[in-house]
C-alpha cells in the first residue's frame, strides 16, 4: 500500500497543480474538475473534506495574488450569505441526494451563458445582493464539493474582470471554504488521512495558482471573459452528463 501511496500523491498532484492554473485563469473551474479526480484516486467519502483543503490553499494563494484588486464590501456580503449555509450543507453531507442536484446546476450554469448572450450587457447587481449569491453558493458547495462556476456569472455581471475578478471571486470563497473545513471537523469527515493528503497536495496547488497568475495577466478582458463563458459550458456539461 505503501508503494502505491507515492504514484497516487504524484499524480494527484499533477492534477491540481493544472486546475488551480486553469483556477487562477479563469477564477474558478479547478474545483468543479478535481472533484472525480480525488474521487477516482481516494475514493468519494475522502474526495469531498480533500477537494475543500485543496480549494482552500488555491483560493488563498489567488486572494494573495490579486489582493489589491480585491472589493472587500463585496467579500464581506458574499460572506453573510455563505457562511450559515455552507454549515447547513455540510451537516447535510452524508444524507442528500447529490445526483439530482447537480443536474439541476449543470442546466442553470448552461442557461446563464444563454441568458449573457442574449443580453449582452446586463445589469450590475448590488453588493448586498451577493448575500443571496453566498448562500447558494455555500450551500451546493458544502453539498457538491465545488460550485465555483456559480459565482461566476454574477462576479461579471457586478462588472469584474482580470485581477479584480480572480481576486474577488476568491476571497469570496475563502470564507465559504473555512467555514466548510470547520463543519466537516465537527462532522468526523476531516480525518488524519484527509489532513496528510491535503497538507501534501498544497505545494502544487500554489505553484498551479503562481502561473496562472502569469498567464492571466496576458488575456485581454474580452477573450477573459470568453474563458469564463466557456469554462461555465464546460461545467455544466460535466455536472450533466455526471463527471463531477
Amino acid at each position: 500500500m505503501a508503494g502505491a501511496l507515492v504514484p497516487t500523491l504524484l499524480l494527484a498532484s499533477a492534477a491540481a497543480f493544472l486546475l488551480a492554473m486553469l483556477s487562477a485563469v479563469a477564477g474558478f473551474g479547478g474545483g468543479v474538475l478535481l472533484l472525480p479526480v480525488f474521487t477516482a484516486l481516494f475514493g468519494l467519502r475522502f474526495a469531498v473534506p480533500m477537494l475543500t483543503l485543496t480549494q482552500l490553499s488555491s483560493n488563498g494563494s489567488r486572494t494573495w495574488l490579486n489582493r489589491d484588486a480585491v472589493r472587500w464590501p463585496l467579500v464581506g456580503w458574499f460572506a453573510a450569505g455563505a457562511v450559515p449555509l455552507a454549515v447547513a450543507g455540510a451537516l447535510l453531507l452524508t444524507h442528500a441526494p447529490l445526483s439530482p442536484l447537480k443536474r439541476i446546476l449543470g442546466v442553470f450554469l448552461i442557461a446563464v451563458v444563454g441568458w449573457r448572450r442574449l443580453h449582452r450587457r446586463p445589469g450590475a447587481l448590488s453588493d448586498r445582493a451577493f448575500a443571496g449569491v453566498g448562500a447558494a453558493s455555500g450551500f451546493g458547495s458544502a453539498l457538491l464539493g465545488s460550485v465555483g462556476p456559480l459565482t461566476a456569472p454574477f462576479f461579471l455581471a457586478y462588472g469584474l474582470t482580470r485581477a479584480a475578478y480572480i481576486g474577488t471571486e476568491a476571497a469570496a470563497a475563502l470564507t465559504m471554504h473555512l467555514t466548510k473545513v470547520v463543519a466537516y471537523g465537527t462532522g468526523d469527515l476531516l480525518t488524519v488521512r484527509v489532513l496528510l493528503y491535503g497538507a501534501a497536495l498544497t505545494p502544487a496547488t500554489l505553484a498551479g495558482a503562481w502561473v496562472g497568475k502569469k498567464i492571466v495577466g496576458r488575456v485581454s478582458d474580452r477573450v477573459f471573459v470568453v474563458l469564463v463563458e466557456a469554462g461555465l459550458l464546460v461545467a455544466g456539461l460535466c455536472f450533466l452528463v455526471g463527471l463531477s
